[in-house]
């Protein structure tokens, strides 16, 4: 199962996510699962540095199957918070659609 932990402040500001884990939904290679939450998860990390410019730390492992992306700085832009709330949108369609066997979306105060 793919994890994503999306970490909020006790105010709601976005800090960052986490996303770790295999899908498992079909083989490596033909996972439709692992493939949409990669590239929403993916394409988010690319635009907070291509087109919002936010400084973000990301540490990623290929290997694990996990990234997490932290904000350097709280709050965070209005054009960052829109990608955050695009992302959320998008992963909990792919939960719905799927279902938590295969992706589990949650949200954790930091």
């Amino acid at each position: 199962m793919t994890k994503i932990t999306i970490h909020k402040t006790l105010t709601g500001e976005y800090r960052g996510f986490t996303c770790e884990g295999h899908a498992g939904y079909a083989d490596s290679g033909k996972d439709i699962v692992c493939a949409a939450v990669s590239m929403l998860v993916i394409n988010t990390v690319n635009s907070f540095e291509k087109i919002t410019k936010e400084p973000v730390q990301v540490k990623e492992n290929a290997r694990a199957g996990s990234i997490e992306c932290l904000f350097k700085q709280c709050p965070i832009s209005e054009s960052s918070k829109v990608l955050m709330d695009s992302l959320v949108l998008g992963l909990s369609q792919v939960e719905k659609q799927y279902g938590q066997k295969h992706c589990k979306l949650t949200f954790e105060e930091v």
